[in-house]
């Protein structure tokens, strides 16, 4: 009995140290400079964006997602965003945002973005989701061309609904910003009200080959990335709403 506890205990501590060390490693992440494989991670980050769309379409529990992207005015796809916690928790990853031209029907992108947020209270695990935001408004639209602001301050966000059989009509309308997650591990205690989303210059000089902002890229279009086509393709295809001209 005794050793069934010890064995126990030991577990539950080698796990707690284990998230601790990862939310100190998401801190670092959030406040590192950029590094000489700024390009790589560029070019990776849109690929594995276009993955995670795709695993969003063939998920049955997304079906209120792919009704609501039809009428999103942007969508910021993060591929891998990293939860952990002991006591104090942290959350960290990086994803490029993508916004949609309401008279044509077509999308312009990207621009990189990380995404971050603490929180405290009695927790203990780590996770890593792929998750969507989808801007549903135009403050919400306006919030993401910002250079740094905060989930649920800044615009109002709410977790977009989940499960097989759920429809878009459960949604909280209201919310300028729909989240949505797919995850894997152990965890609790995180929501993403609160976080802060902040623009990742060095990716994006380094994607277009100088220094631009979202203004820039979607406001001004005065650059653009052939590589992103097939990510481009991949979120028109999902989000081009019955009736649609132009790209659709």
């Amino acid at each position: 009995m005794n050793t069934r506890i010890i064995s126990s205990w030991a577990g539950t501590r080698r796990l707690s140290l284990a998230a601790f060390f990862l939310s100190a490693a998401l801190m670092c992440t959030l406040v590192a400079p950029a590094s000489a494989d700024d390009k790589q991670e560029a070019a990776q980050l849109v690929e594995k964006s276009q993955m995670t769309l795709r695993s969003f379409t063939t998920d049955s529990s997304m079906g209120a997602f792919r009704d609501l992207i039809k009428e999103a005015r942007g969508v910021l796809v993060i591929p891998q965003l990293l939860k952990g916690a002991f006591v104090v928790g942290a959350s960290g990853g990086s994803g490029v945002l993508l916004v949609r031209d309401g008279n044509a029907d077509r999308w312009f992108g990207p621009a990189f973005y990380t995404i971050g947020g603490a929180s405290f209270g009695l927790q203990i695990g780590g996770q890593a989701s792929e998750v969507v935001l989808l801007a549903m408004t135009e403050r919400g639209v306006t919030s993401l061309m910002a250079s740094s602001f905060k989930l649920g301050a800044d615009a109002g966000v709410a977790a977009g609904p989940v499960g097989v059989g759920i429809a878009a009509s459960t949604a909280n309308l209201n919310a300028n910003i729909l989240t949505f997650s797919r995850s894997k591990g152990f965890y609790g205690g995180i929501s993403l009200d609160g976080a802060v989303v902040a623009t990742r210059g060095g990716l994006n000089e380094v994607y277009y080959g100088k220094e631009v902002n979202p203004s820039d890229i979607f406001v001004r279009r005065e650059v653009t990335n052939y590589q992103v086509h097939g990510l481009i393709s991949e979120v028109t295809k999902l989000a081009c709403s019955a009736g649609a001209t132009g790209s659709c």
